[in-house]
């Protein structure tokens, strides 16, 4: 078995900007006719980017907003591509952003775990055995057959966490999640994520509370228009960035 659980070697991503005003295929498709052509623009969102992972490692990622932290993350869980340059996940896969992704609002908090679970990669079986687990945990048993519409926002996100965090996965990525939420929903996300580290889980996670990367991260990386100002030690590249911060 690899030693790293994630291998990214001179990752770079692209994204195209349509000149403002230009930005639907009826624009877009209007100056084709009248041979004009398209012009857009390229906003590389990571550039070069190089860093392994160990297996049981905690890993932060930190920056200021539009960094490319979330474009990486999103990378390294297979929802988009690379432009360039090679990323290599040697292990199942689980995320926690966009937590809820899928739930329809005129199904019931029933029926969207079953239907999350599956998005997730839970067979029905694996959904159905897990089903009272995942249940107590969001805390809802009692709003299960209420439609989703009548669901406060946290609500949704306790269901989908609830849902996520009971996917048999060697690797999570996490996404700002402890933002999200009350106090006591943000110290429940708190204990389960220490629960995977001892159990030896590899864990990357965007943040913008450093004091929670420096107590949780083995390492960091701070990222910063696309390209990588400093990686090692959490307490020093939290440092880092601070100092970058107040430099601004």
């Amino acid at each position: 078995m690899p030693n790293n659980a994630i291998e990214v070697k001179n990752l770079s991503k692209k994204f195209h900007l349509w000149p403002k005003g230009k930005s639907t295929f009826k624009s877009a498709a209007l100056d084709l006719l009248r041979g004009k052509g398209l012009t857009r623009g390229e906003f590389w969102a990571l550039k070069d980017v190089s860093f392994d992972v160990k297996r049981g490692e905690t890993l932060g990622l930190i920056g200021p907003n539009g960094s490319g932290k979330t474009t990486l993350l999103q990378i390294l869980g297979g929802i988009i591509y690379p432009t360039s340059g090679t990323v290599k996940v040697n292990g199942r896969v689980s995320t926690l952003f966009e937590l809820g992704t899928g739930f329809h609002p005129e199904l019931t908090g029933r029926e969207n775990i079953f239907i999350n679970g599956a998005i997730l990669g839970l067979s029905r079986e694996e959904i159905e055995a897990k089903f009272d687990q995942i249940v107590d945990f969001s805390g809802l048993k009692e709003f299960l057959e209420m439609p989703l519409k009548h669901y406060s926002s946290g609500m949704v996100v306790r269901l989908g966490f609830s849902v996520a965090i009971h996917v048999n996965s060697q690797i999570l990525l996490v996404d700002e999640v402890f933002a999200v939420g009350d106090i006591a929903f943000q110290e429940k996300c708190l204990k389960v994520f220490n629960d995977y580290q001892k159990k030896g889980m590899t864990i990357v996670f965007v943040s913008h509370g450093l004091e929670t990367v420096r107590e949780y991260c083995n390492r960091a990386i701070f990222l910063e228009k696309g390209v990588i100002q400093a990686i090692g030690d959490a307490d020093k590249v939290v440092s880092a960035y601070e100092e970058f911060s107040k430099q601004r």
